[in-house]
């Protein structure tokens, strides 16, 4: 088989990482991809949002199965496009892909189908969002309604932090995505991503995980696209998953059914669980990013052959393998990111790092100039460590971060940190 991966960052690594060790698999090009991507695949240079020229790449090189990992070609219909020429594809078509590219249509969707969720308003004018804040009071959530690379949320603790939010979104800080806004209330408790390969009604569960979506340590800084995440959260115990699935993800298939939405790729859902018991954050029609990446690590049987199963409606066949162990992934990070950063910083000891068997270094912003590797985005990379729980794949990751440098990186020192509460005091 020929595979063609469609993404350039930390997820697409993974998910190219795994396909290339099915046997099913001859050979396998991603577009655009990255350096790491480059030593085990081939690169097209063709953008993710090229839809029009992958399409074509797609014809021209036979290729058998294509892999979508971001949001953003899914909801510009590259499955719609690969499907009218008879492509094989994974991933949603944009009549689904709406359920993350508009925050507004997945609120709205959630409440009539009694998917529990947060109370919200949306609103197109900065002056009616000022008066619902000032009648509401914070803490408060603001979101733009469109795609804004995970970055598009504020949780403000303050008013005044609060209404900055809404002017930096209506002022264009996140461009067409936040022409409309979502604001609602803030829910107390702990995050955890949940996962699944869908299609149509049925599902395939993924192994839980948390992510950590602060800049720097304590849950302090700027919201990022994720600055490392672990797998599996004791958080969603067994029942806690058996609810998830019955309240969030079973009705969430249902109910775009009942739309005229079917899909076919993979769902997320982010929760919130706390006091107010599981919540729905936001739905994502791709695998996050960072999780996929320690979830990768735990599959042990072949996603080609499970997605291939799902493509061809025998996803009841379809049984995964998983790695008992706890899995764990750390990013590295230009300096400034989420906001301005430098690029073209060497990178040294990756390599070294990786002579531990546990650890697989996953590139997500980075270039190959002139036979090294640079740095070529915010989230540089991510380090991935399997131990027998979590403080041991924790102290792998750390030791093996210590080898890599590039100048400005920076990293959270706590990924982790709930579960290894939760661990020494015996919950795990």
């Amino acid at each position: 088989m020929r595979v063609l991966v469609v993404g350039n960052g930390g997820r697409e690594h993974a998910l190219v990482w795994k396909i290339k060790q099915s046997p099913l698999v001859k050979e396998i090009y991603c577009a655009s991809g990255n350096a790491g991507i480059g030593k085990i695949a081939t690169r097209v240079k063709i953008s993710p949002t090229d839809i029009y020229s992958l399409v074509r790449f797609a014809k021209e090189n036979k290729i058998d199965l294509t892999v979508v990992g971001p949001e953003q070609p899914l909801s510009e219909a590259i499955a719609d496009r690969f499907e009218a020429e008879g492509l094989k594809i994974f991933g949603h078509k944009s009549s689904a892909a709406i359920l993350e590219a508009s925050k507004a249509f997945a609120k709205n969707f959630m409440k009539k189908y009694s998917i529990p969720t947060a109370v919200y308003e949306t609103f197109d004018r900065e002056e009616d969002a000022i008066n619902f804040i000032k009648k509401q009071g914070a803490p408060i959530v603001i979101k733009a309604d469109g795609l804004a690379a995970g970055k598009g949320v504020v949780v403000a603790k303050t008013e005044e932090e609060a209404f900055q939010a809404v002017k930096d979104m209506f002022g264009g800080k996140f461009g067409p995505a936040s022409k409309r806004i979502v604001i609602e209330e803030f829910l107390e408790g702990e995050e955890a991503s949940y996962i699944c390969m869908v299609k149509d009604d049925k599902f395939i569960p993924m192994p839980s995980s948390q992510d950590h979506k602060r800049a720097f340590d304590n849950d302090q800084g700027p919201n990022t696209g994720g600055m490392g995440a672990y797998s599996p959260t004791s958080i969603i115990t067994p029942e806690v998953e058996k609810e998830i699935q019955e309240k969030t993800i079973v009705p969430t298939l249902k109910g775009m059914i009942s739309e005229g939405r079917n899909m076919s790729g993979f769902l997320y859902a982010g929760l919130m669980i706390g006091p107010k018991g599981i919540n729905v954050l936001e739905f994502n029609v791709r695998m996050g990013d960072p999780e996929t990446q320690p979830i990768m690590r735990k599959l042990k049987s072949d996603l080609v052959e499970h997605i291939l199963e799902i493509l061809e409606g025998k996803i009841d066949k379809v049984n995964p393998v998983w790695d008992d162990r706890t899995a764990i992934g750390v990013v590295m990070a230009s300096k400034g990111y989420p906001d301005s950063y430098e690029k073209g910083k060497v990178i040294s000891g990756i390599e070294e790092a990786e002579k531990d068997e546990s650890i697989v270094v996953f590139h997500a912003g980075t270039e190959e100039i002139n036979g090294k590797i640079v740095t070529n985005g915010g989230r540089v990379l991510t380090v991935t460590a399997l131990g027998e729980n979590i403080i041991d794949a924790r102290e792998k990751v750390y030791k093996a971060i210590e080898k890599i440098h590039f100048e400005g990186a920076f990293y959270r020192k706590d990924i982790g940190w709930r579960e290894i509460e939760r661990f020494k005091s015996g919950g795990n």
